[in-house]
């Protein structure tokens, strides 16, 4: 990454994180209340920051997950390059700064008497309401493909059962046969995840099952850091990976999932001895169900705030959110976490606005010394959000060897420095 890339990048982060402070918080009737649905990276930022600003708000963290494991670095999990234990946080941390976290789900919201709902039947008042709901499977887009076919198919697009289902079929996979991913059209989920999923699948089997392939079936005709992506596999897998683009007929439109096989557009069917099917994403059921959802399937936001655009006193964070051009991504939900931690924390006091600025940055592995990054700075421009011209880019296409090796450190630096500032550790 440039000199000049990471200087504006580091510039729009210092710059989030350091909003004015308020200096009293009330609400009517005494301290105020704000709930926080998603223990990910933009609940549990919006959480431990709100907190950390404003230390007289009540602060209430729903998650029904003890420990939450991160879809970053998943992908090093299947190649054997990670341990399962080492992508997990718990709420420790949170706990510690004085956040109150409820291990519970969030069933209901009754956005007009400002209430949520939980699986343990208690009912919480709020003043604000923050929902960082992440993705949900839009089961059935793909013929076929419903929650019980991802038994046998999964998506692992959800770090936990499903990541752990793929790792125990990859390693029973025998040597010379086929990994088959099947990839979404664009809104989802981490736009680079799938292309470096294959590079670790492509790592793992060539240091266990060298003789097999892996063909990434896509519903696009481009994606992002394609031609770094296309290089690195290249260079380091040789022919054993094959990308079908859209217009080549790439495009899934049938599973059969018992028989691990997938029919696309054209009618070509493709068998593969480890099938995994990526299927269309829309927002998490809790925003639905709190109404801020349009009918596009996401949450449309205010880009000064992240307050919904649907229901007031209602933030939404991270891949649940229409905020292009940011990307679903953990930077971006991060940033955007602490933006409206500053955001609320003014409006309980009734301070002006802080003005906002979001970053992201996107490291993906290929190899154990190759990696790859893009990144950009981002604003409001009245009812949409911009990319701050300059701000941002991809690796250079033209990189030495010493360059991808530091681009690979700098990806685990920064999972830990991003996991510490979260949860703590």
């Amino acid at each position: 990454m440039s000199f000049n890339r990471r200087s504006v990048l580091t510039g729009a982060l210092a710059g989030a994180a350091s909003l004015s402070l308020p200096s009293i918080v009330c609400a009517q009737g005494g301290a105020a209340h704000v709930v926080v649905v998603g223990g990910g990276f933009g609940g549990a930022t919006a959480a431990r920051y709100l907190k950390a600003r404003a230390p007289q708000v009540r602060v209430t963290l729903i998650e029904p997950a003890p420990i939450f494991y991160t879809c970053p670095f998943s992908n090093l999990y299947l190649a054997g390059l990670r341990t399962w234990d080492s992508i997990g946080h718990s709420y420790d941390g949170l706990r510690k700064a004085g956040v109150e976290v409820i291990q519970a789900r969030a069933d209901h919201v009754d956005t007009a008497k400002q209430r949520v709902l939980l699986s343990n039947g208690q009912a919480l008042s709020y003043d604000k309401l923050v929902l960082s709901p992440g993705i949900d499977m839009r089961w059935g887009a793909i013929e076929g493909y419903d929650e019980a076919a991802s038994l046998l198919a999964p998506h692992a697009w959800k770090a936990g059962p499903q990541t752990l289902l793929l790792k125990k079929q990859l390693d029973a996979m025998p040597d010379g046969g086929t990994f088959v991913m099947s990839i979404p059209a664009n809104p989802f989920r981490c736009p680079p995840g799938p292309y470096e999923r294959a590079a670790m699948v492509a790592h793992y089997l060539k240091q266990h099952k060298p003789k097999s392939k892996i063909l990434l079936l896509d519903s696009k005709d481009s994606f992002s850091k394609q031609g770094l992506f296309l290089q690195g596999y290249k260079a380091l897998y040789g022919d054993m990976i094959e990308w079908v683009k859209q217009s080549d007929d790439g495009q899934v439109v049938r599973v059969d999932a018992k028989n691990l096989e997938v029919e696309t557009a054209f009618g070509t069917k493709h068998k593969a001895s480890v099938l995994n099917v990526i299927p269309p994403q829309k927002a998490g059921v809790i925003a639905e169900r709190a109404g801020v959802v349009d009918a596009s399937g996401w949450v449309p936001i205010k880009p000064e705030s992240f307050e919904s655009a649907q229901v007031k006193n209602v933030y939404v964070l991270g891949d649940a959110t229409q905020a292009a051009p940011m990307p679903k991504s953990g930077f971006a939900a991060n940033t955007q976490g602490k933006v409206a931690a500053a955001v609320i924390a003014a409006e309980l006091t009734g301070k002006p606005l802080p003005q906002a600025a979001f970053a992201n940055t996107c490291y993906s592995l290929i190899g154990t010394d190759y990696g790859i990054s893009v990144a950009g700075v981002y604003r409001a421009d009245g009812s949409k959000l911009i990319e701050v011209p300059g701000s941002g880019g991809v690796s250079p296409a033209n990189a030495d060897a010493a360059y991808r090796k530091a681009e690979a450190d700098y990806g685990a630096a920064w999972y830990k420095a991003i996991s510490t500032d979260i949860w703590g550790s």
